[in-house]
């Protein structure tokens, strides 16, 4: 008799309860995660079972080490599983047997698992915007204490060479422990900027043996640093139905309240890639800056229609959503964008 077998996952530990064809549920298990427990208690289960796991900051392991043996893990969305199982009390026990019920009734919420070297790929990526968070953070402190000490420095970069020449030579206007504090700032700037510059090189030979990278900076104003996070962060485009689903999974698709023959469409929904949402965004942006360059493009007029009637931010949103679609079809038929 096939078993259907919920994993509700900690970060020491994870709960297994199996439920059988007929609905009858087993003992909760917990089983901690050291490797080799994990490994011995996987090898005692069936052959090839199914084993819903929800989705959290420690997956990516458990599934590894499911699939090495040969079961078939389903990731699942968390917060609509618990909709779903309409549990007015919560015990690991619970969510572990409200997930194997969903599995065995097909109403699980499943999330599709990026290949093991996607997601290591995804952790240098995801590094290299975390350093680029890092970096402006701490340039905006050091324009912070000029700011308090009324220390002007005349150029457009503080950080370019000259800027940096024009802020050492006006350090010694600081107090004494601003000037330390300034000096040690820079030399964290300077520890990301090498940092940065390692993990984009990385990056660089990832994308160097990837057609879907040259195919996405066809795209306007998508470079080497947005496609290398266009091309992560979908992975593979078949998981997509049609465009618009990516553009749903992107988080560019507002919202619908349909009721009594009245729709309004509300915000964008934010529980979304926001990764991807961002690079798109950005990408729109840019597209705004670069009106003239782009001067009856596509993306230019879709943005000045916009605009007219709803806002900027609105606009710009409207070219992401369309840069998402294209993106898509980008992939799917391997073909430039026109």
């Amino acid at each position: 008799m096939e078993q259907f077998i919920g994993c509700d996952v900690h970060k020491k530990f994870s709960v297994f309860v199996a439920v059988n064809e007929k609905g009858q549920a087993g003992q909760a298990l917990r089983v901690e995660h050291d490797r080799q427990l994990y490994r011995e208690f996987l090898s005692r289960l069936p052959e090839h079972s199914p084993i819903a796991v929800e989705a959290s900051g420690h997956y990516s392991w458990l599934v590894d080490e499911m699939e090495r043996f040969g079961h078939r893990p389903k990731l699942t969305h968390p917060l609509e599983a618990k909709r779903r199982m309409g549990l007015t009390k919560k015990t690991d026990k619970l969510d572990a047997r409200g997930l194997a019920i969903l599995l065995r009734n097909g109403t699980l919420p499943e999330v599709w698992i990026p290949p093991s070297e996607l997601r290591d790929q995804r952790e240098l990526l995801r590094l290299r915007l975390f350093l680029v968070v890092l970096r402006t953070r701490v340039k905006t402190r050091v324009h912070g204490t000029l700011a308090r000490h009324n220390v002007h420095v005349a150029v457009t970069d503080l950080f370019c060479a000259e800027g940096r020449q024009l802020l050492t030579a006006r350090l010694p206007e600081l107090p004494a422990h601003s000037r330390e504090a300034v000096a040690q700032e820079l030399a964290v700037v300077d520890f990301l900027e090498k940092h940065l510059e390692s993990a984009e090189q990385r990056l660089e030979a990832i994308m160097a043996v990837s057609p879907e990278a040259d195919l996405l900076k066809t795209l306007p104003c998508v470079g080497k640093i947005l496609s290398m996070v266009l091309m992560l962060e979908i992975g593979r485009v078949e998981r997509f139905p049609t465009a618009a689903h990516l553009a749903s999974y992107a988080g560019l698709v507002p919202r619908v309240h349909a009721s009594g023959g009245h729709t309004r469409m509300g915000q964008i929904c934010r529980n979304v890639n926001r990764n991807l949402k961002w690079a798109l965004v950005e990408a729109g942006n840019l597209v705004v800056i670069n009106q003239r360059r782009l001067a009856g493009s596509h993306v230019v007029r879709l943005y000045q229609r916009i605009k007219r009637t709803k806002n900027h931010q609105k606009a710009v949103v409207a070219v992401a959503r369309h840069l998402a679609e294209a993106a898509y079809w980008v992939l799917t038929k391997q073909e430039v964008y026109r």
